[in-house]
């Protein structure tokens, strides 16, 4: 068996670096003997046939349909799953999972992953696993920087396995797994303590790629959570009514950091799906979406997906412009008013400061007047005369010895 497992190290590392042998692999009929294999409960054995079966989903031809229906491929791929899960324990009294553990972990989560990807067919048997991911991702220690194998491939797992099970209706005695009981919000609360960290951490170009899957992760839990959970996560995510002590956008926290990623000009799949996580944690709806986060940061995803702009978000700038009560239309946080641009409480903005001249500036700006006069009176096309002259001729000038 040693040295079975040599040579499947061999021939994974070749399938890697030359991606013309795996079509080869498969006209041998060799996929076969990877699905037996992994059937084995043995981590090595799962390490080594998972990595070699998610080699195959590229540059091959082959049709995994066989192997899911004769040999348990789903079935084979969940139970490993469960397996890894029995290492994660609340309490840490178990041994936590070796080196090799984790990598065969981290092959199984590819191979799983491509194949919900390439056989939907399959989603509601794969999807059996999720409770089993669900409870790694919770237990498992996170390491900084935080979006790292395995954190990385637990979430991208979890993209395509459903959240709302349509095919098969779930029980009150098998809740969705997404929001277990007793705590419903555990999960959610791990997923967002993982993005606060990595947009803490990363520069916004690694974000561009790296935790764009759990924002869309994020956005199709919402889509989909309880009546109860949507409001948790609202307060999570969206700007507190004590931000708006100042323009939104500008403190340190989790809310204002993804305002600030929405309008990112390196990262736009994550700006677009910033924007759109924000937009529906809105409700879907226009007015709500700039009282929660200001027309300034609102504006530019309202624009490019053809959403009407709330006329008090342009036109209520004051209450005294519009004649009427923009605070009671939009604009209006716990009976205060605030700037539908920015966000912040009208009456905590700061006043604009006076321009005091001095007397030097105030020369030079009448000099620049008198010469820009005396240019347009040479002209001739209009008739007009320098008010510099006209306060000489009116004798409100006075010389001084």
């Amino acid at each position: 068996m040693i040295t079975s497992r040599e040579a499947a190290k061999c021939l994974a590392n070749v399938l890697l670096l030359e991606s013309k042998t795996r079509q080869m692999f498969v006209d041998f009929g060799y996929p076969i003997k990877a699905a037996q294999r992994l059937k084995n409960d043995n981590r090595e054995d799962e390490l080594l046939n998972s990595r070699i079966l998610f080699l195959l989903t590229y540059d091959t031809a082959f049709d995994f349909s066989q192997l899911f229906e004769e040999y348990q491929l789903a079935e084979s791929i969940n139970l490993n799953i469960i397996r890894h899960s029995k290492s994660y324990s609340k309490t840490g009294r178990r041994d936590p999972p070796t080196a090799t553990d984790t990598q065969a972990l981290s092959e199984t989560l590819k191979l799983l992953f491509n194949l919900s990807q390439y056989y939907p067919r399959q989603l509601s048997t794969l999807a059996r696993s999720a409770p089993s991911i669900l409870k790694i991702l919770c237990r498992t220690h996170l390491a900084t920087p935080v979006l790292q194998p395995p954190v990385t491939y637990l979430v991208n797992a979890l993209l395509n396995l459903s959240v709302h099970y349509d095919d098969e209706p779930q029980r009150d005695s098998d809740p969705n797994p997404y929001f277990p009981k007793p705590d419903q919000y555990c999960n959610i609360d791990r997923f967002i303590s993982i993005l606060d960290n990595a947009v803490r951490t990363y520069t916004e170009e690694q974000l561009e790629t790296l935790v764009t899957p759990l924002v869309t992760l994020l956005r199709k839990v919402f889509e989909f959570a309880p009546p109860h959970v949507r409001p948790h996560m609202q307060t999570a995510l969206l700007p507190s009514n004590a931000e708006r002590s100042q323009p939104l956008g500008q403190s340190n926290t989790l809310a204002s950091r993804l305002l600030r990623l929405s309008n990112s000009p390196v990262a736009p799949s994550l700006r677009e799906s910033v924007s759109s996580l924000l937009f529906e944690l809105s409700d879907k709806d226009a007015s709500s979406f700039v009282r929660n986060v200001g027309y300034g940061f609102a504006s530019g995803f309202l624009m490019t997906h053809d959403l009407p702009v709330p006329a008090s978000a342009t036109e209520g700038w004051s209450t005294e412009q519009s004649g009427e009560d923009v605070g009671e239309k939009l604009t209006s946080v716990e009976g205060k008013e605030i700037n539908p641009v920015t966000g912040q409480v009208r009456e905590m903005e700061p006043e604009a400061p006076e321009e005091d001249m001095t007397e030097e500036e105030k020369e030079r700006e009448a000099e620049k007047l008198f010469v820009l006069f005396e240019r347009l009176k040479a002209t001739g096309v209009v008739s007009v005369k320098n008010p510099v002259e006209q306060a000489v001729q009116d004798g409100r000038f006075e010389e001084l010895d």
